[in-house]
């Protein structure tokens, strides 16, 4: 019988490699050999334990960033997702259950039932192979699943749905940014680097970037994707060089993807009147955040937040990473084996003195 090893998370800072037998695959069903897969930094918060949307169904294999090839596909699968043993392909984080409310009006990644991979499907029974931090992922008849170019770098396929993905969702279809538009991106880890690339398609006039002074290299990167201005805000206030950058006008669009509540606090400060802010970072279900709401009020900003990716915005990720435009590679600073899965997580968590990390990927 053939298997697939995986690193499980059986509770939080405990992940253990298990081997799980394969699926037998049906005519809608697929399986994928995982080729790299990226470490989130919901990984980060999972594997520690952050309080969440609904309880962990532990024991878990992580892994929503994913890029592999078809290795198994069954008839009905192959002509719904025209794909063929041999395709390199990505797969998205949410596939919904196909029967609760939210699923029946298209918005499966609202799923009722939390189907995503990697997060919130337990591994204990058949078919297991729930998550990307495996040799293996089982393709379900419900998978979204998408054939890319046969030369696509892992690295850059990795980035596809929960990056720039996400990314062309938050920033044009929720944030709608339009040309001339002026964005402020709070944090330049990977999500805020892809909406740089996202800002610059989208015609933005000015793309300004926020962090600190550790995020020099980022900084770097961000210039490279076509930044326009790099806030350091241990140096100055964000919200006057904003002004001054702005020439009084302030931000269009305002995204924190920064993870901390004082980027939500100050996203309201360098908004423009009746501007929008995105928030899609995920701050902990057990944290307040002080929000001043006079000041929503009287500017009428519109909070908006904002979660995951889908096909609409995966599909012209696609095109964006196969035309080659940006070398989106670059963002990949540190690789592991599966066997050494936890070091990953914690070497993208800053546990690790030493190691600045912008995007941790597992090759299986």
């Amino acid at each position: 019988m053939k298997t697939s090893r995986a690193m499980v998370l059986e509770a939080p800072g405990r992940m253990v490699l298990r081997e799980f037998p394969l699926p037998s695959i049906g005519t809608e069903e697929g399986l994928l050999k995982v080729e790299m897969v990226g470490v989130c930094g919901s990984d980060v918060g999972m594997y520690r334990g952050k309080a969440t949307r609904a309880p962990r169904p532990y024991p878990i294999i992580m892994g929503h960033e994913i890029f592999g090839t078809v290795v198994e596909v069954g008839k009905e699968a192959s002509q719904r997702w025209n794909l063929k043993e041999g395709d390199r392909a990505i797969v998205e984080y949410a596939f919904g259950c196909g029967e609760c409310f939210h699923c029946k009006q298209g918005d499966y990644i609202h799923c009722e039932k939390m189907f995503t991979y990697g997060s919130m499907i337990s591994c204990k029974d058949p078919p297991h192979l729930w998550g990307a931090y495996s040799e293996y992922l089982y393709l379900p008849p419900r998978a979204m699943v998408h054939k890319v170019s046969q030369d696509l770098l892992p690295e850059v396929g990795i980035l596809v749905c929960a990056v720039l993905g996400n990314a062309i969702r938050w920033v044009q279809v929720i944030g709608g940014l339009r040309q001339g538009g002026i964005i402020v991106i709070e944090g330049p880890g990977q999500q805020g680097l892809a909406g740089v690339i996202i800002a610059r398609e989208a015609g933005a006039e000015k793309v300004i970037v926020t962090g600190m002074t550790k995020d020099r290299i980022r900084f770097e990167l961000a210039k490279t994707f076509g930044a326009d201005e790099m806030i350091d805000i241990e140096k100055g206030d964000p919200v006057e060089r904003v002004r001054e950058i702005a020439e009084g006008r302030m931000a269009d669009l305002v995204m924190d993807v920064t993870g901390s509540p004082k980027g939500a606090i100050t996203a309201i400060d360098l908004v423009k009147k009746k501007g929008t802010v995105i928030l899609p970072g995920l701050y902990g279900m057990d944290r307040e955040i002080p929000l001043v709401l006079d000041k929503i009020v009287y500017k009428e900003v519109r909070v908006q937040g904002a979660f995951s990716h889908d096909f609409q915005s995966v599909l012209p990720a696609i095109r964006l990473a196969e035309s080659r435009k940006y070398p989106l590679e670059k963002m990949v600073t540190h690789r592991f084996p599966l066997e050494e899965a936890e070091k990953a997580i914690r070497v993208a968590g800053g546990e690790i003195e030493g190691e600045d990390p912008i995007k941790v990927v597992i090759v299986p």
